[in-house]
């Protein structure tokens, strides 16, 4: 994995955590979710709307912005579901480790990506970290097994997800220009959540006047962050920018345990090495 790749991709994984840990903090997760895209659209418009100026809107990118957009939006909705029934620190390492795990095997399969012997035992380690900051997560703040059931149910549908636009986007980003990709992006999720948000604005309006300052800051850093991981796109595989990507993790144990109360900071410290070990080999895999 090139530096360049492997520094954009660790920022995009800074921006990662810290947007999920205010989105977690969200009274209404999806009205959260819906009103942080309706301001990351606006932030991307000047660069964006100017690549799309000069190159225009090839044809053959169409498939891909439209089904980011649809991907994205299953996303952001799966995702408010998760955050509004379980732990950040239960729904985050599921959501991000279920995407390293089966983005490989898609991408071998449909971008015929061959990955490295070093790289593919970067991409178990994580795994495996991922797995026991799963099984250290959730013992002290989930409270019941049926609230542990239903978080894991859409953390897992939130996986889903990312394996299949971190996909998807690694082609669409070699057919449109990283900034009006993500620019469409987000407004195209706007608009599909507007029709579902209509009999709940009293909720988007309660959200927005509880948290407008967080609502902004989440947008800016949501915008960036995925920005940043388009471009890694452009210059390493789909398995190592994923796999590089969960650095998130490990801040997402340290979120979790010491700003939002979830506790077991040593255990999950622990496996949280495990997921720096894999990302350490997928750096240095070629």
């Amino acid at each position: 994995m090139t530096a360049t790749a492997l520094a954009l991709v660790l920022c995009a994984a800074v921006l990662h955590a810290a947007w999920n840990a205010l989105a977690k903090r969200g009274r209404d997760p999806i009205a959260f979710l819906w009103l942080a895209s309706m301001v990351a659209a606006p932030v991307l418009l000047p660069w964006g709307a100017r690549e799309l100026f000069v190159s225009g809107l090839p044809l053959r990118a169409v498939p891909f912005v439209v089904g980011t957009v649809v991907l994205h939006a299953i996303y952001f909705y799966t995702l408010g579901r998760a955050y509004g029934t379980g732990a950040y620190s239960v729904v985050y390492p599921i959501a991000r480790g279920l995407g390293v795990a089966l983005v490989p095997i898609v991408a071998w399969t449909l971008l015929d990506e061959r990955l490295s012997p070093l790289g593919i035992a970067g991409i178990v380690l994580v795994i495996i970290g991922v797995v026991v900051l799963h099984r250290v997560g959730g013992r002290r703040v989930v409270v019941s097994t049926t609230a542990l059931g239903s978080a894991s149910v859409w953390a897992v549908l939130t996986g889903l997800t990312i394996a299949s636009y971190s996909v998807l986007d690694k082609v669409g980003v070699t057919r449109l220009h990283p900034v009006p990709y993500m620019l469409l992006m987000e407004t195209g999720c706007v608009l599909a959540f507007t029709p579902f948000m209509l009999g709940r604005l009293g909720a988007a309006r309660a959200e927005w006047t509880a948290n407008r300052w967080t609502i902004m800051a989440t947008g800016v850093m949501s915008a960036a962050g995925y920005t940043l991981v388009l471009f890694a796109f452009q210059l390493s595989k789909a398995g190592y920018v994923v796999a590089s990507r969960e650095l998130s993790i490990v801040l997402s144990a340290l979120i979790g345990s010491l700003l939002l109360g979830e506790g077991r900071l040593p255990p999950r410290l622990a496996a949280a090495c495990i997921v720096l070990a894999g990302v350490a080999c997928v750096a240095l895999a070629r």
